[in-house]
């Protein structure tokens, strides 16, 4: 600097702490606006203001993406997460990873899982057996037939109303009830062991891979299952924005006396206790990308956006498909680029 008579130094217009910095050393603001190229720090700059409405994080994700590379976001439906994009002529309406792309058929057909379930096995697919919940004495022949059940109602997300390894006539009766309250029909279905793997496949494509894993708690030797049971919860939701919790419901505490516990028992500590059976990220559990691991037989499998299966190994051919999901989640899959595949998808022309 020494010796030089004139300086140019460009500073971000709202960088109050560095404009006035520099002022004290003696520069002096000129009326000029430049443009660079665009990097992490001056994208908000080339992308314009997010939405004034606040959305769930596998919205925003979308969302993010979409503003990054200039397609244009008009939320219609902040709570039930609606919004449309629009480039170059083209517009569609998404609600997360739902969009104007899925028929009403393909849907239709995820919307009911006895539905799918049959579309899957005509396919080829392996499936559990299944059947309609009907009178106590037929469910319990089913039960009898097979030795342990997991049972859930036909429409429904994010595991509500499931319950998971029914052995027990009176326990069967007990989760029929729960599973009608979430929808009208409720299934009886094989239970299968192995590891939850959600498979996301985005035009033709597998974009990411992960174990599921119930939500466990580890023990302190001074808190009691319920405490910790919380304290998870509230580290579950903090790190996904409020969408992933353990509740504290009878099927928290079937799961907890089955392991031979109750809630107010104190945990040994370093004990790990698995206090869900399902794996869904809404009700505290987690995700481990086994992307790069998975099967080709896995991947060749996948005839829609989103399967769970139930595998013993990710890295092996085995398996069997419990559901499919028309509007799988896309956040929490790191490091695998879900967002930008699926806008790429919509908008193929924004592809880098």
């Amino acid at each position: 600097m020494r010796g030089r008579a004139v300086m140019d130094l460009s500073v971000l217009h709202d960088n109050a702490g560095a404009i006035a910095l520099y002022e004290k050393l003696g520069f002096t603001r000129i009326p000029v606006f430049s443009m660079k190229t665009r990097n992490a720090i001056n994208e908000k700059l080339f992308i314009g203001s997010p939405p004034d409405q606040s959305l769930n994080p596998y919205a925003t994700i979308l969302i993010t993406e979409a503003r990054r590379r200039g397609i244009a976001v008009e939320v219609l439906d902040a709570e039930n997460a609606y919004f449309r994009l629009s480039f170059g002529g083209r517009s569609i309406v998404c609600r997360e990873s739902l969009s104007e792309l899925t028929s009403a058929i393909a849907f239709s057909q995820c919307d009911d899982k006895a539905v799918t379930r049959r579309v899957l096995q005509k396919a080829g697919l392996r499936v559990p057996a299944q059947r309609r919940a009907g009178s106590p004495a037929d469910n319990a022949d089913f039960l009898a037939e097979h030795g342990r059940l997991v049972v859930k109602p036909a429409r429904g997300e994010q595991g509500k109303g499931i319950t998971v390894d029914v052995r027990t006539p009176e326990v069967l009766e007990q989760a029929v009830v729960t599973a009608r309250a979430h929808a009208e029909t409720a299934l009886l279905e094989v239970l299968i062991e192995g590891q939850d793997l959600r498979i996301v496949v985005i035009d033709d494509k597998v974009v990411a891979a992960a174990i599921r894993r119930p939500a466990e708690v580890i023990g302190t030797g001074k808190h009691t299952i319920a405490q910790l049971i919380e304290a998870q919860s509230r580290r579950r939701a903090a790190a996904t924005g409020g969408e992933s919790r353990i509740p504290l419901d009878a099927e928290t505490e079937r799961c907890v006396r089955d392991h031979g516990h109750a809630l107010d028992d104190i945990l040994a500590e370093g004990k790990r206790l698995f206090v869900r059976r399902t794996a869904n990220l809404h009700t505290g559990g987690t995700l481990h990308d086994v992307t790069a691991m998975l099967h080709p037989a896995l991947a060749h499998a996948v005839p829609v956006v989103g399967l769970d299966f139930l595998v013993p190994d990710a890295a092996a051919p085995d398996y069997m498909i419990i559901e499919a999901n028309e509007r799988p989640g896309l956040a929490n899959h790191e490091p695998q680029p879900t967002a930008q595949r699926f806008i790429d998808l919509l908008f193929p022309q924004t592809a880098v």
